[in-house]
């Protein structure tokens, strides 16, 4: 990138030269507040090293970007010294923080160094920094907000009781949430609001009224930001958000007291600690909205909210990147395409491949109203214009499907879905008693199979019972995937996975489409990965844990699993490869070799107060 092209990336009204040549003479700066350049150079100190290349500043913030042709021409400690000689000039001239730059004029490295002390060398150069941002970039990662899990979660805990208290429903509350947090994030207006008169109608409108009308509005404005949106999408999406949630009869009646509280808590407990301008402050918004979901789904056994950690695994597990396509053919609340979106974008390097991604790569449909509801938010909450969410059933979808070009599948179907929802051409085969599909959501899977390229690979959620295979159309289905399809791999995951909602067991299996199963003639890879580190907490359902530095248990656990499956490790008590057929059950602990050595007197004892406790419950029989 050219010094031009620095320039312009970073913002050309924050560049500030002092010379003809546009660079920066630090003695003619520190002159100017009358210092000496000498009394700031070491006795090491090349005198030459008076003019920075491009510098920028606001009143809080300077960035010094000194430049190189390429960095393998250069000796690595001579020119970071030379740019640490800047920023110690920089510090006796100005008290702004500073972000310090290296950058390849013929190339693309980009080297970076900021914080409380900005010390230029390997071990303090941040190592996810690769790129040129913008002067507003690099402002928020020095004063932004900071993500404060901790924090975020035990506000969900305090703002769901707030909610149940002002009798909003369960099911609203998500999506309610959501709403609310989008709007605030877009410069919502709610504090020291009056009634007024409607200008459209004529008639007066109450200060609660008002709030839902700003909030509305912010919604329509930014789908409309969206260049690629069909009005009929725009309108449907706004139909579902405002008939569904905001004129629901538990959120119209909220007084302006109460709306104004439930926005002052969640804009002073909430928006300060998510910064959702990184990947980790993106899982927190991920993380503080699929928390209300677990709401949703407590009040019905049948849906199956996928966790966000599970949604990532899949994601890695699949090799998900900025070359990725991904669909999901039953979005449900989004949680896997806006994992997807985040993963997809964290690989980029340039905004424009970021908008890319928002545009093209990214893919979802939900037929249930209130799920695509939530799916619209979710998605907008995540800064996308969700034009590629459409409301459907993915047996009408086809054609839409096939002229994506899709290459990842990542879907979690209905595992008992009634008739409606399932492909009519399959629903024509039941007999007139069956109510819920007998598959087992298989049927899903292989549908949307021969709707996507040979190079796809899918990575679905399924009920135990559909890899244990004991009824005729879950075995039929498990051959017809394997006549086409090679099963690479299958994951049992935790028990209570989606508590507090669906009681299902679920597992993840993983189909390469590109060739049949027989004809792959390898292994399946099987992990028994039951322990994801999660416990259950009262009111939040299942929370992951730390270890004594606070650091997260799930990421040590999850780079394992992926570990074992990607080198196809045997480890007794975790993994095991197995060729099976579609005969077989497609369980790890089917063929697992137990490992004996990790049982306790603690397991033991469990074991029989579980035995006891089932005894009581069946008296006896």
């Amino acid at each position: 990138m050219n010094r031009f092209d620095i320039i312009r990336r970073i913002g050309s009204r924050y560049h500030i030269g002092n010379t003809e040549t546009g660079e920066f003479s630090y003695v003619k700066a520190l002159a100017s507040v009358g210092k000496d350049i000498k009394d700031y150079q070491k006795g090491d100190t090349q005198k030459n090293h008076q003019f920075l290349d491009i510098r920028f500043e606001n009143d809080r913030l300077a960035i010094l970007v000194e430049c190189k042709n390429k960095f393998s021409k250069w000796k690595k400690e001579k020119i970071q010294k030379q740019l640490q000689d800047y920023v110690r000039y920089e510090k006796a001239y100005s008290d702004k923080k500073i972000v310090a730059i290296l950058a390849e004029t013929d190339g693309d490295d980009v080297w970076v160094w900021y914080g409380q002390s900005v010390i230029v060398d390997d071990e303090h150069k941040k190592s996810d920094e690769s790129i040129i941002k913008t002067f507003e970039d690099y402002e928020n990662l020095c004063f932004g907000k900071v993500n404060d899990k901790i924090k975020v979660v035990d506000s969900i805990k305090i703002l769901n009781e707030k909610l149940h208290s002002d009798g909003v429903n369960e099911k609203l509350r998500s999506q309610f949430v959501g709403t609310c947090l989008l709007a605030l994030k877009n410069g919502l207006t709610y504090k020291n609001v009056s009634a007024t008169i409607d200008p459209n109608t004529g008639n007066s409108l109450s200060p609660e009224k008002v709030v839902i009308n700003n909030i509305k509005s912010i919604l329509s404005g930014l789908l409309s930001k969206s260049g690629d949106i069909t009005d009929l999408n725009k309108a449907g999406k706004l139909s579902v958000l405002n008939n569904k949630v905001l004129d629901d009869q538990d959120i119209a009646t909220l007084t302006y007291e109460e709306i104004k509280d439930i926005l002052e808590f969640i804009d002073s407990n909430i928006v300060p600690y998510i910064n959702d301008k990184n990947t980790a402050g993106q899982d927190l918004l991920n993380l503080f909205f699929t928390t209300f979901n677990k709401y949703v789904g407590k009040s019905d056994k049948n849906q199956a909210f996928t966790p966000d950690h599970i949604c990532d695994f899949m994601s890695k597990a699949v090799g998900v990147n900025k070359n990725s396509r991904v669909l999901d053919p039953c979005c449900g609340s989004g949680a896997f395409i806006v994992r997807a979106m985040t993963d997809v974008m964290d690989d980029c390097e340039a905004e424009a491949e970021r908008d890319n991604v928002k545009k093209n790569q990214i893919f979802g449909i939900e037929y249930e109203n209130g799920a695509f509801g939530l799916s619209s938010t979710n998605m907008l909450i995540h800064g996308d214009g969700n034009s590629n969410v459409v409301q459907a059933s993915m047996f009408d979808r086809a054609e839409w499907i096939q002229d994506k070009n899709i290459n990842i599948v990542l879907m979690n179907p209905p595992y008992n879905a009634t008739k409606k929802f399932c492909d009519p051409h399959y629903t024509k085969t039941w007999d007139s008693k069956k109510k819920e599909d007998p598959s087992k959501g298989f049927h899903f899977v292989e549908w949307v199979a021969r709707h996507v390229p040979s190079t796809c690979k899918i990575a679905v959620l399924l009920p135990m019972q559909a890899a244990i295979g004991n009824t005729g159309d879950v075995k039929k289905f498990k051959k017809k995937m394997l006549d086409n399809y090679t099963l690479d791999a299958v994951f049992s995951l935790p028990n209570e996975m989606f508590y507090p909602g669906a009681s299902a067991i679920a597992c993840c299996m993983i189909f390469d489409l590109s060739q049949k199963h027989e004809r792959a003639n390898r292994d399946t890879f099987f992990g028994y990965f039951k322990d994801d580190k999660f416990i259950k907490r009262k009111g939040l359902g299942r929370v992951e844990q730390t270890d004594q530095d606070g650091n997260s248990l799930w990421l040590k656990t999850e780079a394992e699993w992926l570990d074992l499956y990607k080198n196809k490790r045997e480890v007794p008590g975790l993994s095991v490869m197995k060729k099976v057929t579609w005969k077989d059950e497609w369980l790890a602990e089917a063929y697992m070799e137990t490992d004996y050595t990790k049982l306790t007197v603690d397991d033991f004892e469990r074991t029989i107060r579980d035995y006891y406790s089932y005894l009581i419950k069946s008296g006896g029989k």
